[in-house]
């Protein structure tokens, strides 16, 4: 499986030649929907842990709003099948059942939810990262680690569930835990990700235009400027030339290592480490969607005639079937100096 990025329009740093020392190189992952094994880089998919390890656990607090019935993974799981199988019903013809008197059973049975969990919550696996696949920027002290794993609790804390970040040497690990645990219940079926294998591409990105000082950002502004780039130039963004930037030219979409933050949500903040005081540099992007109605332009091109199907009632491009914080990314960023330093989550 390989993806491949449609070039862009356009040289932007021919237009704007103040961008080109500002290029930096982010891996998209193109996670989509397979069978991981722990030693595959993965969304969603089980983890190289080693079976003498504790599994992470998540102290809390954990609370619920009274009203969404908490599911168990395997709740999650059900309903998703029972989903794709009355699905493919659908398409093999009119005639078929909407839903078989099982599916209906389950639904009603799982409508009720799950006891609300008291106590600490195991942790879900989100992804897996192999050095050799994604070239990660790992922190130094790292002692030649080169798998990253992400776990969340699936539970808000306050506006997203919470994550951990463990680094380590795969070749170190020799006995793999089986059947880790899994958390009781979840707040929301949508922090349970689909597993999926990765196609990981590189790719160049430039700074958000929030990110870039007033006279680079004025000249984005101009559409004069812009004039240069002949007939690739789309003259509909004649009224926000800015907006050709930041669409098409600068921050990929969807799940990526590395490269630029996205904002949008807020305007930028520093991530500055609170243990050495350091510049915390992009990981990890978790995505909702793997581009929308303004990034299409980033779609891999083999996906353009043949698009990945989805589970019914999701996006076109949400394979992992993860939903943050109503549709936002959580990205993560490390620090520079040791993998020990806390992590920074930001939702954009």
């Amino acid at each position: 499986m390989s993806f491949t990025t449609p070039p862009r329009p356009f040289d932007v740093t021919a237009l704007f030649p103040r961008l080109a020392p500002l290029a930096r190189t982010a891996t998209r992952l193109h996670p989509r929907p397979g069978s991981p094994t722990p030693h595959d880089s993965s969304v969603g998919g089980p983890l190289l842990w080693p079976a003498g390890e504790p599994w992470p656990h998540c102290a809390g607090p954990h609370t619920w709003d009274g009203v969404t019935p908490p599911l168990a993974p395997e709740d999650e799981r059900q309903l998703r099948r029972n989903r794709a199988a009355a699905e493919s019903r659908r398409r093999r013809g009119p005639q078929e059942p909407w839903a078989t008197p099982g599916e209906l059973e389950a639904e009603k049975r799982l409508s009720a939810g799950r006891p609300w969990p008291e106590g600490p919550v195991a942790m879900l696996p989100v992804a897996q990262l192999y050095v050799r696949d994604v070239p990660l920027p790992r922190p130094a002290g790292g002692s030649g680690a080169d798998l990253l794993q992400v776990l969340w609790c699936p539970f808000d804390h306050p506006e997203h569930p919470a994550t951990a970040l463990f680094w380590r040497t795969a070749a170190s690990v020799t006995d793999v835990l089986g059947a880790p645990p899994e958390p009781p219940a979840m707040r929301f079926g949508d922090y349970l990700p689909e597993p999926c294998l990765l196609a990981p591409e590189q790719v160049t990105e430039y700074p958000n235009p929030m990110e870039l000082d007033k006279e680079l950002r004025e000249e984005l502004n101009d559409w004069s400027k812009w004039q240069a780039a002949g007939p690739a130039l789309d003259a509909s963004y004649e009224v926000a030339p800015d907006e050709l930037y930041l669409d098409q030219l600068s921050v990929s979409p969807g799940w990526k290592a590395g490269g630029w933050t996205s904002w949008g949500l807020t305007d930028p903040v520093p991530r500055t480490c609170s243990e050495c005081g350091a510049d915390a540099v992009p990981l990890l992007t978790i995505a909702s969607t793997e581009w929308d109605g303004g990034t299409e332009s980033w779609i891999p091109e083999e996906e353009r005639a043949n698009p990945t199907p989805t589970l019914p009632g999701q996006p076109p491009a949400n394979f992992t079937m993860l939903v943050i914080a109503g549709g936002y990314r959580l990205q993560l960023h490390a620090c520079p100096n040791s993998p020990d330093h806390p992590h920074i989550e930001l939702i954009q």
